[in-house]
């Protein structure tokens, strides 16, 4: 049962629970308790499992440690303190691990001191165990367990798994899952479900959950806790989100975002971010992608040299950082602690330092672009103000109207505490493989006993029958043809005593180097012949149909077919590129996020039907959205233009729109939904007009829709409506079973399922040998069962993780039931929403200043258009 806790213990319930030297501590550092401790120290001292959803600096992590020490303080001084692990701490970072210790080593010491003037000794060792520790540090672990152990959710699993660790364990009492919101939406997150209920079985230890802003949180606390006999674990929710003040702008560089000419919009950007720099002590900027945060630092530094360059007896050094995932560890670690040593007056970050590592006083965070979700701009925007009660203050900075609309009511969602909620995957059945095996390689066990193990996970309790047993048959070698593929059983099953138990003396050895769920990345050759021409990302790869056109090195190039981890193509092609090569590394629109979108249209479409003055459709914008005049004029003039050249898409409107080019006609469907949600959309609808008129589409994708461009006439409105809801998963499977992505995929479940060992005997398979194997696999399971666990994996991976098929099934319901109608119209200028889904394709080939061009061009054409139309309908009123 989830309880919701929205009344605070007082500061004298929680005094009174804390031994005398460890409240000598805490006020020698801190006035008063902070609100997630007055929630939460009393419910985990009573062994009461919790979450705790608070902001970031706002004493959360102390919140779910001072009850630990403070018991562990006890036991100490008392000479009552074991060998053994009285509490783990998992973190989704090796980063944030080595975090917590310097945090939890610093109370320990300052504790030590009071205790050292009373001639009094402090025992309590802190120990932290990732993939980077040393064996010789993990022996010395072995033989004295410390008392807090530190860890991630892949090294938790390997010890649960090793014989002489496990047994510390036996005692555990306590278990904390810091920042669950980034685990619980994955695999990392499904594996750990069950590793918690692993660690259940040999202690039962509290449950402690932690939390910057997540939704829904009632869902998260079942998460955490899980099922006993079928019923939810009891779980206290602390929500305190609601106490951190937030100081919100959305800005524009410039009056318009259309006729301004780029080169103006670039500098007065730049000003812009720069002014802000220097109005604050420390700023953090979020870019979205790696490549757009190199940009910012190069022009910062290039633009305003004296802003962000010192002298030091050392030679010039650099006031400004980059900090991105493809950087060197020793590279980010250097700039998180200048950060925290105060060092640096910015730094620019991709989505790196969205989680709670500690980088010290940030007075002001920038994000530039869109974050797509609430979530997200409250996690980021969070990490300024490092107190609870210090403002969160951020700005977000647009340089075009979709982006305007977007973040405008983002912004909106996000002071109203409308946080998008995550979607926790299900029966993620490569996972599964790998704890059946660990459970196995412990001890022989019945598979009824380890059915009802299984569904005591969150994850896993709506596992069927059929699933689970057809992966022990194929854990157990049932599926014989395998072994032509080196694919070898990894457990026995008896039938008739429904045990089953590991095989070979190789079982732990060959788990322990293949255990995770983070799959094995790798670059792809692009060749034309034989001639390697460039490199692309794997990530980019599964995005690519045949026949599709993409830019690399400035030259553009048809994608023909893939084998392994090399992309063969076409060069010198003369049509525009059908996928840009940023789409890659951006971040998805939520569809909770496009839903509020949606409904702002809807409001604007029926002031404009009622023929309402623009002075009350500004007074109205200003009141739902919170803009200042330049930014509310924006917007009222892009709804405007929309209204009267085509129609306003909605949340009860898809409209789909035919723009005759020069040399094909590009049909563009208005889906407002989220690029998750339109991938589904889109390749349903490309796959049904692939069936009527026998030939392939060009598909391009964004958040706000999707295209396709045709030579013939095409019957795009029908293809749409005859879609049904309850047909889409087998139509969406049968679309994708010659795709990239369901190659690239499958690699990754095969991995994880064990089919493909990435560690074997001391040797590491190379990524490319991974593909080799995948690519034969693929073909062998075919033949074998199209159930078979490791290919269902892989679809549903696809169409629930990697793409959205709940909410397409939504859609399609929706407009079964007419709930949601569908337009067509015929233009020969895209209309104004369409124009950033037109110019996608070609932002590859022109430059940014000729794009804006080719907007301005666009806008004023729809402006001459819209003219006149109005004075045609003047005319006619006249008469």
């Amino acid at each position: 049962m989830i309880i919701e806790r929205k009344r605070p213990y007082t500061p004298l319930q929680v005094e009174s629970l804390l031994h005398p030297i460890v409240k000598r501590w805490f006020y020698t550092q801190f006035k008063e308790f902070a609100p997630p401790q007055l929630f939460s120290l009393v419910p985990i001292h009573r062994r009461e499992n919790i979450l705790i959803s608070s902001p970031t600096g706002s004493g959360k992590t102390l919140s779910a440690f001072l009850s630990i020490l403070n018991e562990l303080v006890g036991l100490s001084l008392a000479k009552e303190l074991e060998d053994r692990i009285y509490a783990v701490y998992i973190s989704p970072l090796k980063a944030l691990a080595n975090d917590i210790d310097k945090n939890l080593n610093t109370p320990l010491k300052q504790i030590k001191e009071i205790l050292k003037k009373q001639d009094k000794k402090l025992n309590i060792r802190v120990g932290v165990r990732t993939g980077d520790t040393s064996p010789s540090k993990k022996s010395a672990m072995l033989r004295k367990p410390p008392h807090i152990l530190i860890t991630t959710p892949e090294s938790l699993a390997i010890m649960l798994t090793t014989k002489k660790f496990k047994e510390n364990f036996n005692k555990t009492q306590w278990v904390i899952v810091d920042e669950i919101h980034a685990l619980a939406d994955n695999k990392r997150g499904s594996h750990l479900s069950v590793s918690l209920e692993r660690l259940h079985t040999l202690a039962q230890p509290t449950r402690v959950g932690l939390s910057a802003t997540v939704s829904p949180i009632k869902e998260v606390a079942k998460y955490l806790v899980g099922y006993e006999n079928s019923q939810e674990r009891n779980c206290i929710v602390v929500d305190v989100n609601y106490l951190k003040q937030l100081d919100l702008k959305v800005l524009c560089p410039v009056e318009n975002l259309i006729t301004t000419p780029f080169e103006e919009t670039q500098t007065k950007l730049y000003k812009l971010i720069d002014t802000l720099i220097q109005q604050h002590k420390t700023t953090l900027i979020f870019t979205n992608t790696r490549s757009g945060t190199e940009k910012v630092v190069h022009h910062l530094k290039q633009k305003f040299p004296k802003n962000y360059t010192e002298i030091t007896e050392q030679g010039p050094g650099s006031k400004i950082g980059a900090h991105h995932g493809s950087l060197s560890k020793d590279h980010r670690l250097k700039i998180e602690s200048q950060l925290k040593e105060g060092k640096l007056k910015a730094v620019v970050s991709s989505t790196s330092l969205e989680l709670g590592i500690d980088i010290g006083y940030i007075d002001l965070v920038i994000l530039l672009g869109s974050p797509k979700s609430v979530a997200r701009a409250l996690q980021r925007i969070g990490r300024s103000g490092h107190k609870l009660h210090d403002k969160a203050k951020g700005r977000i900075i647009v340089l075009d109207r979709d982006d305007l609309v977007e973040c405008a009511v983002l912004l909106k969602a996000a002071i109203e505490k409308k946080v998008d909620k995550i979607a926790i995957p299900r029966n993620c059945l490569d996972v599964l493989v790998q704890h059946i095996f660990a459970i196995a390689i412990d001890n022989p066990i019945g598979i009824s006993e380890l059915y009802t193990l299984l569904k005591q996970s969150y994850t896993y309790h709506h596992l069927s029958w059929e699933d689970y047993m057809n992966t022990i048959d194929y854990l157990s070698g049932k599926f014989a043809k395998l072994e032509d593929r080196s694919v070898y059983a990894k457990i026995w099953y008896d039938e008739e005593t429904a045990m089953i138990g590991k095989r070979g003396r190789l079982a732990r050895v060959l788990y322990m180097t293949n255990v995770g769920t983070i799959p094995d990345e790798t670059r792809v050759k692009v060749k034309v012949n034989k001639e390697i021409v460039g490199y692309i990302e794997e990530s980019f790869l599964e995005r690519l149909k045949k026949n599709d056109v993409f830019v690399l090195g400035g030259n553009t190039y048809q994608f023909l077919y893939s084998q392994g981890l090399t992309a063969f193509c076409k060069g010198s092609v003369d049509r525009p590129p059908t996928i840009p090569r940023w789409v890659s590394e951006m971040l998805p629109l939520s569809y909770d996020l496009a839903i509020e979108i949606q409904k702002f249209r809807t409001y604007i479409e029926e002031l404009l039907n009622q023929n309402t003055k623009k002075k009350d459709i500004l007074e109205f914008i200003h009141s739902y959205l919170y803009l200042d005049t330049n930014a509310a004029e924006s917007l009222y003039e892009y709804f405007h233009q929309q209204y009267h050249y085509a129609k306003i898409p909605h949340n009860k409107r898809i409209l789909i729109e035919y723009y005759n080019g020069e040399y094909d006609t590009t049909i563009i469907f208005h889906t407002l939904y989220g690029r998750r949600t339109n991938d589904v959309l889109s390749r349903a609808v490309g796959f049904v007009l692939g069936k009527i008129h026998k030939k392939d589409f060009e598909i391009g994708i964004t958040d706000n829709g999707f295209t396709l461009r045709s030579q013939s006439q095409v019957q795009a409105r029908r293809a749409l409506t005859i879609l049904k809801a309850n047909e889409l998963r087998q139509l969406m499977e049968d679309a994708l079973d010659t795709t990239e992505v369901l190659g690239r995929r499958f690699r990754h479940c095969a991995a994880r399922s064990l089919m493909i060992l990435r560690n074997y005997l001391g040797r590491t398979k190379s990524v490319g040998r991974q593909a080799r194997s995948s690519r034969l696999l693929i073909a062998a399971v075919r033949r074998i069962d199209k159930n078979f666990p490791v290919l269902k994996e892989t679809k549903r991976e696809i169409l629930e993780d990697h793409m959205d098929i709940q909410h397409a099934e939504t859609i399609i319901q929706q407009i079964q039931e007419k709930k949601i109608e569908v337009s067509e119209i015929t233009t020969e200028i895209p209309s104004p929403f369409a124009f950033n889904l037109v110019a996608q394709g070609y932002s590859d080939i022109i430059k940014m200043s000729d794009r804006q061009e080719f907007l301005k061009k666009m806008h004023n054409m729809i402006l001459l258009k819209i003219s006149l139309k109005e004075n045609k309908k003047i005319k006619k009123e006249k008469k």
